[in-house]
């Protein structure tokens, strides 16, 4: 499917003209709080239309030397002037905007799914390109988790409009509060009150100072880390509020060049220090330390494990990879070293921060996000289309799917059918799943069977096979020492996408 503006003149003229966009497959909603820009999602790319009002600044960020910089660095998301077929005379004054294209990130991830060192590289990202910008004659303006994704595992700004021109007087950095409410304190509150990022899916503009002075104990107020940052800073907005006139605004104060530029800086470094003390270590948990401790696997059965994944990867030749369940992530990079871009999803904090760690050493391509695919992130944002479900997001785009010592966690602890777990996974891979059963004898299918041996001590691996074999066919199997089974099964033929990539008529 070509959709470059050329390529489906209809489609660009809707969307110029500010026309709803349904949501249909590989198409989202136009974006509407940016009063300079709208953008929008196509299959494999983004469109950011630029009003005529901001289109001379923008064109000149573009131009700039900081632009081709950042760029070339991997900070910014590369930008493509385009110019389609415009009829100057229809009512959206198309002839006069700015049409901009970037390469699609897939898949997003959205600050509330990142690890306590992804929020922490995400903020230094945004510092280090304001540090730049400021050096560039240049400011950030927004400074927000929001307009930060991840490449694999490194965060790229994908926002070019967040850029203007800095009164290279001024000593003062608009961002710096959304900076504070946005990133630092997020982190403050995970910290010393045990908020979890996660919970910042309900706060798109961050936390107030105050909001987290109130729930500190009275003793905490007066932390080194929280002095300045939350309690000083909620009794300077009482006192402001107080004491500043209505109707009126503080103007920014004029100073030397050289010393407004050095101010910033110190400023922006202080922040960065504030961000790194602020950063909770993700404490090993059980399920970090699960690969070094799983007793009920001996060396000669994760050897098994590795041989059987490693033998279906050089089958199968995915080039985009599932892992649900990825632990640590030993599957996830063995994926990654064979060639396909990796999305890694577990619940455990402790055990993603390893993983997305791991990845960045070792320059793999692995999206590491924290989430559950029992209980998937949800739509959020205005009328739930600001910010698309985690199964919105992947569902369709893997040719493999790993789900590894997951499905007795989905029956005994999410109290799941067998038959909506293989449609969940007929979903999400266009062709190939493996996966480990876990029998009721196994220690761990034990731990969690708690007297309900009535409803699930009978399974078998018979019924997880009739229960998968509407979508699926077994095409490889073995058997573990420790008595777990690995199967390799295959979309039934009906299933595949019919003309597409991974349809019968194009398989190896």
């Amino acid at each position: 499917m070509n959709n470059s503006p050329a390529a489906n003149p209809e489609h660009f003229r809707r969307v110029q003209a500010g026309a709803r966009v349904e949501l249909e497959h590989g198409e989202s909603e136009l974006t509407f709080r940016d009063p300079a820009g709208q953008l929008q999602l196509l299959d494999t790319c983004a469109l950011r239309r630029i009003h005529p009002a901001a289109v001379e600044q923008t064109l000149a960020f573009l131009a700039s030397p900081l632009r081709a910089a950042l760029e070339k660095s991997g900070f910014l998301i590369p930008t493509e002037i385009i110019e389609p077929e415009v009829n100057p005379s229809d009512d959206s004054g198309g002839a006069s905007e700015l049409w901009l294209r970037h390469p699609r990130i897939d898949p997003i991830s959205y600050p509330w799914e990142w690890t306590t060192g992804q929020w922490c590289a995400a903020a230094e990202l945004t510092l280090q390109i304001a540090v730049q910008a400021i050096d560039a004659g240049w400011t950030l303006k927004d400074a927000t988790p929001l307009n930060i994704l991840f490449v694999s595992a490194r965060p790229i700004l994908v926002d070019v409009l967040s850029f203007e021109r800095r009164d290279p007087h001024s000593s003062v950095w608009l961002a710096y509060g959304q900076f504070v409410r946005t990133f630092l304190l997020p982190l403050v509150a995970e910290k010393f009150l045990s908020w979890p990022l996660q919970a910042t899916i309900f706060a798109r503009d961050g936390y107030e100072p105050s909001e987290i002075y109130r729930a500190l104990q009275p003793w905490q107020r007066l932390y080194p880390d929280l002095l300045d940052v939350v309690t000083l800073a909620t009794v300077l907005e009482r006192s402001t509020t107080k004491k500043k006139p209505p109707g009126r605004s503080p103007s920014a104060s004029k100073t030397d060049p050289a010393l407004a530029k050095h101010i910033l800086h110190k400023r922006i470094a202080r922040l960065g220090k504030q961000i790194r003390r602020a950063a909770r270590d993700e404490k090993s948990s059980r399920w970090s330390e699960y690969q070094t401790s799983a007793s009920h696997y001996r060396p000669e059965d994760t050897e098994g494990k590795q041989e059987f994944i490693r033998s279906a990867l050089e089958r199968c030749r995915p080039e985009r990879v599932l892992d649900i369940g990825a632990n640590t992530g030993t599957y996830s990079l063995m994926a990654a070293e064979a060639g396909a871009k990796v999305v890694a999803l577990d619940s455990d904090a402790a055990a993603i921060e390893s993983l997305w760690l791991a990845a960045w050493a070792q320059g793999q391509a692995v999206t590491a996000l924290v989430a559950n695919i029992a209980r998937p992130t949800p739509a959020a944002g205005w009328r739930n289309r600001e910010q698309l479900s985690l199964l919105d997001r992947l569902t369709g785009k893997f040719d493999l799917v790993l789900m590894l010592a997951v499905i007795h966690h989905l029956i005994l602890r999410e109290q799941l059918p067998l038959a909506h777990i293989g449609d969940l996974c007929a979903s999400l891979t266009r062709r190939w799943l493996v996966l480990e059963w876990v029998p009721p004898s196994d220690s761990m299918y034990q731990e969690w069977l708690r007297g309900r041996e009535e409803l699930y001590g009978h399974f078998s691996e018979d019924d997880l096979t009739q229960a998968f074999a509407p979508w699926f066919h077994v095409v490889a199997r073995t058997v573990l020492g420790n008595g777990r089974v690995l199967f390799l099964f295959e979309r039934n033929a009906g299933e595949l996408e019919i003309g597409g990539p991974h349809s019968e008529s194009s398989a190896a």
